[in-house]
């Protein structure tokens, strides 16, 4: 673990000025600030957190190309109704190489730093359809146990969809009904952007990570065991 601080206050304010200044020549005449403060601190907490992220599952992806382990700073705007063409956030994140698996992820904004353990999910091929579903319908009792476990810790919310409406619901997906239309499910801790320059980010990350792990397990991994 990186015993100096990986981020600084840059990185923050580099995402404020990207949310007030949302355009290409704005991001071009930018580009070195945007390297120097969110692409190379981002990828020092990827080889500070890489031996922690092993020791879960040697077969996390731990490559740092862009779509395996970092979001892209690009939108694509197609078929948004937002037609800024860049995300004033991003994302550092961890998944085996199979399908559409879970993740576990830090995430930094303006405004927060978020980590934890997000998973979505609704084709029939993905891991949360074929595997998820049907382990939270049929072990409430493990999940109430760890509803127990990381609730003073951590914010939970996950996800239904009617009609191709997404809804919200805050709180754990415990009972075996939730789990029937589950799209996605997130668990996190959100701490003040200023905790993003704290030396220790690097081991608190990886503590809520080996916290988290076994809901990674539970909603997508076939070797998981109650």
């Amino acid at each position: 673990m990186s015993p100096t601080a990986i981020f600084t206050p840059d990185t923050a304010r580099f995402f404020r000025d990207l949310g007030r200044n949302n355009n290409k020549p704005w991001m071009d005449a930018n580009r070195d600030r945007y390297k120097s403060a969110v692409v190379e601190p981002f990828r020092r907490c990827l080889d500070a957190l890489a031996p922690a992220i092993r020791k879960l599952n040697p077969q996390f992806v731990t490559s740092g190309r862009v779509g395996d382990n970092f979001s892209r700073i690009n939108r694509d705007i197609r078929f948004a109704k937002d037609k800024t063409p860049y995300r004033p956030h991003m994302y550092l994140h961890f998944t085996d190489p199979e399908g559409e698996a879970g993740q576990l992820y830090l995430g930094m904004a303006a405004d927060s730093l978020t980590c934890g353990f997000r998973i979505y999910g609704s084709e029939k091929i993905s891991p949360l359809v074929q595997l998820g579903r049907a382990r939270g319908a049929e072990n409430s009792r493990w999940l109430a146990r760890q509803e127990r476990r990381l609730r003073k810790k951590f914010d939970s919310y996950w996800y239904t969809s009617e009609k191709g409406e997404w809804t919200k619901h805050v709180g754990w997906p415990v009972n075996p009904e939730d789990w029937k239309k589950l799209q996605g499910w997130v668990v996190r801790r959100k701490f003040p952007v200023a905790a993003a320059s704290s030396p220790k980010l690097a081991a608190d990350a990886a503590r809520i990570f080996r916290d988290l792990y076994p809901l990674y397990e539970f909603t997508g991994s076939a070797k998981w065991k109650p």
